[in-house]
């Protein structure tokens, strides 16, 4: 700035500017102070109003936002193995204003930025630099991303076609001169120009990995297989170029036996089929995430100014009353308020029986309508749902990694300079030992092709992505990888048993003492959440509220009626009031001895009898822990109830040991007992009342119904209340867990024996030099059968049905 009339100059412009609140320009200093609404301008384009004006920019430190940050969701086509997070995670963070950012292999980028500094756009544009395409959340639909997938793929497979009739002539030539097939007179005379021809727009179909290697090089400091490939493809084109060159300048040094366009050329045609078919196979393996979103409506048919009316299902609103016909889609979750119907909830929940739905009812959106027709208050629409919630669930525990997969990482950091200093090291060494320039450079490049960090990579996350897309098919959300890795550990499984092992539904059995003593339990339970309060109001129907009422945890309840006392609980409760119940002992334990839950009742401390409540077992109890022994799991029992009760249980659902008269905060420190033991503990609880429990133990199993599950809790969801579908989780983790080590173990042997063989190691024995093209066909194959590998999963079939 000059003078004052470029400060108004600069000011006026600003002030013209959408999204600008003020602007003051300061002559002296040089500096602008812009205060601006970022939801509709940011700083990069009000840098380019002053750059309009004829002036340079220089950000400041005060140009930000203070206290301001946002957040970027992306879906990242490409991005699918640790090598690409790491080079997107390299260009993302070079730009100036990135706070954190948090991606994943499943193709999830989560990137907190400063808006003052850098904006989506830019960020959006390096991440395309480096060879991907970027989609904001809100832009990622079923379609959107398929049509992303389906032109990368369709872009694949094009340059492989033009790649593959260009390399045919030169696989011809290559063929010639090993085998000695006839050679065209026209070809021997021109070769290096032919040649030169056919691999040069080879290059460009390969462009992809040039541009991707070279750039995650020079901008990022790190290097990947893009990088190997580019180094090793670039240098037998460079080469041959050179020799070509030599050739036509008349040098007798060179002839056409030195070039390699062949190798280059072959090269990127074998490269381009492994991506396009590793690009196939790795589509695949989202299948079950594609199935769930799929399964979302797209439309609801409402009552509005009392007619029905077919709404978008984004245009659904909580408390609006949804009309379902016989075979409709359930749009959204909520209650039943009118009819009756039957629907198949197999989609979301793995139930294969369609489930009596009456007024009152629960519904979940995405399940389908059978033979009647029924409405339903709309409580839960777009992301709170609970389809929406189990998509999140699984997104997320894709996208996590496996405590097995450090190795892998750490591996894969070191894994590309260590190629490139093996192939240097042939090279150098085959120079010193004798060798031509051309076999040195030979054993160089199959170094360095042959090695494939993507088979290291992809050996986890792919069976991951299966697996946890497998347990969402039957009803098991796996909350991330190292759950999934930890299930297949497990030594002890502990159930709770009311409403775990049981079905949390008991009923009165046996009333023993005066007239009425229901009535006053029933008084007594009035307030009380307890399970055991729900059986004793139904049997008392009718029960007036209490004055006064106290929970006390683990023992029972007290209150105040019509100014009596009356206690109700356990015998601890009774003890610590110094009531005495010695007359009840041998019925008491005749009750506890048949599994029932005995509860004494006392009026001002006076003990007037007993209630006795039975709680039935779940269906598949005693098959899920006759299952879970016969896998060598110890199986434990854990319980409020009295050990004599207790134990009752136990014998009939086959369960050895017992830990009875645990109070609910105890349950916790039970589970840290078996640990310290050094054993792996499993905890399988309702989610709700044994929540400190779950957290303690090594995985925390909630279960649930439906929508009644909480899908927070627990690291382990059991979406029915079928405890086969505890076996049936440890079995897909001890499966996933041996594919993601049979992929392991392939992709290190195979670039254990690989790089060796390609440095040329047999040569001094046998007199065999591995040929790139071979090394660039065993490259693009390893990283597939790996993929492939993981894809065979989804044969996985639970053994309990």
């Amino acid at each position: 700035m000059d003078c004052a009339a470029c400060v108004s100059a600069i000011e006026n412009a600003l002030k013209s500017f959408k999204g600008v609140i003020s602007a003051n320009v300061n002559f002296a200093s040089e500096k602008a102070t812009v205060e601006y609404d970022p939801a509709v301008t940011d700083v990069s384009a009000i840098e380019k109003v002053i750059k309009a004006t004829g002036y340079s920019v220089i950000k400041g430190q005060g140009s930000k936002v203070k206290g301001r940050e946002e957040i970027l969701k992306l879906k990242v086509i490409g991005m699918d193995n640790p090598h690409c997070v790491g080079t997107v995670g390299g260009a993302v963070g070079s730009l100036p204003g990135i706070i954190s950012k948090d991606l994943r292999v499943n193709e999830r980028a989560e990137i907190k930025y400063d808006p003052s500094k850098v904006t989506p756009s830019e960020i959006k544009k390096v991440i395309e630099e480096e060879g991907y395409t970027p989609l904001e959340e809100e832009e990622v639909t079923l379609d959107v991303e398929k049509q992303a997938r389906e032109k990368e793929i369709r872009n694949l497979w094009t340059r492989f076609l033009g790649s593959l009739i260009l390399s045919l002539p030169l696989l011809y030539y290559m063929l010639m001169v090993v085998f000695g097939f006839p050679m065209p007179p026209f070809f021997m005379r021109h070769a290096a120009v032919i040649e030169l021809l056919l691999a040069t727009p080879i290059m460009f179909f390969g462009s992809i990995f040039f541009t991707r290697g070279i750039l995650s090089l020079v901008k990022t400091r790190t290097a990947n297989m893009d990088t190997l490939v580019a180094i090793g493809v670039g240098a037998a084109y460079l080469y041959s170029l050179f020799v070509s060159i030599a050739i036509w300048s008349g040098s007798a040094a060179y002839s056409v036996d030195n070039l390699y366009y062949e190798v280059a050329g072959i090269l990127i045609t074998f490269i381009l089929l492994g991506k396009y078919l590793e690009a196939v196979a790795k589509g695949k393996t989202s299948e079950a995430i594609k199935k769930l979103i799929g399964l979302q409506a797209k439309t609801a048919l409402v009552e509005r100014d009392g007619r029905e009316i077919e709404i978008r299902i984004e245009e659904v609103q909580i408390g609006d009353i949804v009309v379902v016909k016989p075979g409709g889609k359930v749009p959204v979750d909520g209650t039943i308020t009118d009819g009756h119907s039957s629907v198949d909830e197999s989609m979301v929940t793995g139930e294969s029986i369609p489930v009596e739905k009456k007024l009152g009812d629960k519904v979940i959106g995405a399940t389908i309508n059978k033979t009647g027709s029924f409405k339903f208050r709309a409580e839960k629409i777009g992301k709170d749902t609970f389809l929406a919630q189990v998509i999140k669930f699984v997104e997320e525990a894709q996208g996590s990694k496996a405590p097995i997969q450090a190795l892998a990482d750490l591996i894969s950091a070191y894994f590309v300079p260590a190629v490139v200093i093996i192939a240097i090291t042939a090279f150098v060494v085959w120079l010193l030992a004798g060798q031509s320039f051309i076999f040195a450079l030979t054993a160089a490049i199959a170094v360095m092709i042959i090695a494939c960090p993507c088979a290291i990579g992809l050996a986890t996350p792919t069976a991951v992505m299966i697996g946890t897309g497998l347990g969402a098919e039957h009803g098991i959300l796996i909350k991330n990888a190292a759950a999934l890795q930890k299930a297949s550990e497990l030594d002890i499984i502990v159930f709770d048993k009311t409403g775990t092992l049981t079905k949390g539904k008991p009923e009165v059995t046996d009333i023993v003492g005066e007239g009425g003593i229901i009535r006053f339990a029933a008084v007594a339970e009035k307030r009380s959440e307890h399970p055991l309060a729900e059986a004793i109001l139904q049997k008392a129907e009718d029960a007036p509220e209490p004055e006064k009422f106290n929970s006390i945890s683990g023992k029972g309840v007290e209150a105040i009626f019509k100014g009596e006392t009356i206690l109700f609980g356990n015998r601890k409760l009774m003890q610590d009031k110094n009531i005495s119940f010695r007359d009840l002992e041998n019925k008491i334990q005749e009750l506890e001895g048949q599994g029932k839950t005995v509860m004494l009742l006392a009026k001002n401390n006076q003990l007037l009898g007993l209630v006795a409540v039975a709680d039935t077992l779940k269906e598949f109890s005693k098959e899920a822990v006759k299952e879970l022994r016969r896998l060598g799991r110890e199986v434990i029992m854990i319980t409020g109830d009295n050990r004599r009760t207790g134990e009752a249980i136990g014998r009939q659902v086959g369960i050895e040991r017992v830990l009875a008269e645990v109070l609910p905060q105890e349950k916790a420190e039970k589970i840290k007992a078996l640990q310290a033991e050094g054993k792996k503990v499993a905890m399988v609880g309702d989610g709700i009342n044994d929540a400190p429990a779950l957290a303690q133990a090594d995985i925390g199993i909630a279960i649930g119904s439906g929508t009644d599950v909480a899908i927070e809790t627990g690291e382990i969801i059991l979406v029915k209340e079928d405890l086969r579908d505890v076996v049936t989780a440890i079995d897909l983790s001890a499966y996933s867990m041996r594919k993601i080590k049979q992929n392991l173990f392939w992709a290190f042997i195979y670039n254990i024996i690989g790089i060796p063989v390609a440095a040329g190691i047999l040569y001094p024995f046998t007199g065999f030099l591995l040929n790139p093209i071979i090394a660039g066909a065993a490259m693009a194959f390893s990283s597939v059968s790996v993929v492939t590998n993981s894809l065979l999963m989804r044969r996985f079939k639970p053994r309990l049905l």
